[in-house]
């Protein structure tokens, strides 16, 4: 006689993914209510581990204009419905302009940070839940089914990426589902990039600052920048290989 084995997690994900995409919001736990996600656009094609998505900063070009924050915020619903004030505890920042002074020299240099998509990244070691995890393609995301909201991976990450919501959150967008209680950071624009498309905050970005694409393709942009000019990672210390590189710093 075969016995049924009960694996409460497995249907709880069930469950999780039928509600989202039959037209009804998913309530993970006491105040954690994730929006539906029915009409966000499927992906044309899954995350391969022969594709790493990376970043080049030009430091030189970057004019602190803050483009790329706005449209990170408008691409992913992160800023307050007209008429709302703001609120700091919800106001999060997947990218946040920070300077950086050089300690011999005195120079001031500004430049965007966000997730740094690392290929040993902390905050997935740390999470007692799996809840942060990286894909084949080292794009680094949260799954919000399963955060418990710890913020252990906020206390790992060098690069303070990450926020925590706070409050209930209103006019969300399909494509970036948020809840109360779970920790959120920078996807680079996965949605997107999924679709052939590049991240908002590099189209956004009228300097050109910004180069985005495949690492590992030896004919991309971004490949070719990083071969003909020197650039650095935040924090190269700690070993981390992140998938943002600046230049110029």
């Amino acid at each position: 006689m075969n016995e049924k084995t009960e694996n409460p997690d497995l249907d709880r994900r069930k469950f999780l993914g039928k509600a989202l995409t039959t037209g009804a919001a998913a309530t993970v736990a006491s105040g954690v209510v994730l929006v539906n996600v029915a009409d966000a656009k499927a992906p044309e094609a899954e995350a391969s581990s022969e594709v790493r998505w990376g970043m080049l900063v030009d430091t030189a070009k970057c004019t602190d204009c803050g483009d790329c924050v706005t449209a990170c915020n408008d691409e992913h619903g992160l800023n307050p419905a007209e008429g709302e004030s703001e609120k700091p505890l919800t106001d999060s920042k997947w990218i946040r302009m920070v300077k950086i002074e050089h300690k011999s020299t005195g120079k001031v240099t500004s430049l965007p940070m966000m997730c740094q998509h690392c290929e040993n990244p902390p905050c997935v070691d740390v999470c007692p839940t799996g809840a942060s995890f990286k894909r084949p393609d080292n794009i680094v995301l949260v799954d919000k089914h399963i955060c418990i909201g710890c913020r252990y991976c906020m206390m790992a990450c060098p690069y303070k990426a990450r926020s925590f919501v706070h409050e209930a959150i209103e006019n969300q967008v399909a494509e970036a589902p948020r809840g109360k209680g779970t920790v959120e950071s920078c996807t680079m624009c996965m949605h997107l990039v999924d679709d052939d498309k590049n991240p908002a905050c590099v189209d956004a970005c009228k300097e050109k600052a910004l180069t985005f694409g495949n690492i590992k393709d030896k004919a991309s942009d971004i490949s070719i920048a990083l071969k003909n000019s020197e650039s650095r990672a935040i924090r190269e210390d700690l070993g981390l290989n992140p998938g943002v590189r600046y230049k110029g710093i």
